[in-house]
């Protein structure tokens, strides 16, 4: 679970309760700049679990992977869509069987999964002048 505070215009600190970082939006946006955007961290979840997906299962299957490198990028160009696109290179003596291994994988990682099937956002509470409330 990620809690999101903010107390200054655009900056944002968002912490799961152990390990805190920030958002903030682009000075040209309005914002200082001091952290990623919203969308550089959704960005940031699907490369993250891509790549970590590609060690563990290198790890797993004892594959010769030095780096797995990938780069998401949000694609918004048509409209009511938001396409993912990666780039996943590997690097190490890894034969065409190794690539596929890896490459199947991450095809399924967690975050992949997530952002495939069908999404739903609502609240779970509605907090008003320091009331809370359920729905």
């Amino acid at each position: 679970m990620i809690t999101a505070t903010t107390r200054e215009e655009y900056r944002i600190e968002f912490t799961d309760g152990f390990r805190a970082a920030y958002a903030d939006l682009p000075a040209a946006k309005g914002g200082r700049g001091d952290g990623f955007g919203p969308h550089d961290l959704l960005e940031a979840a699907l490369a993250t679990c891509i790549a970590m997906t590609a060690r563990m299962m290198a790890a797993k299957h004892d594959l010769p992977l030095i780096e797995a490198r990938c780069t998401v990028r949000i694609d918004r160009s048509v409209p009511d869509a938001a396409i993912l696109n990666y780039d996943l290179s590997l690097e190490g003596p890894l034969t065409t069987e190794h690539e596929f291994q890896i490459r199947d994988a991450v095809s399924r990682c967690p975050v992949v999964r997530t952002v495939s099937g069908r999404i739903s956002i609502q609240p779970t509470q509605l907090i008003g002048n320091g009331e809370e409330g359920t729905r």
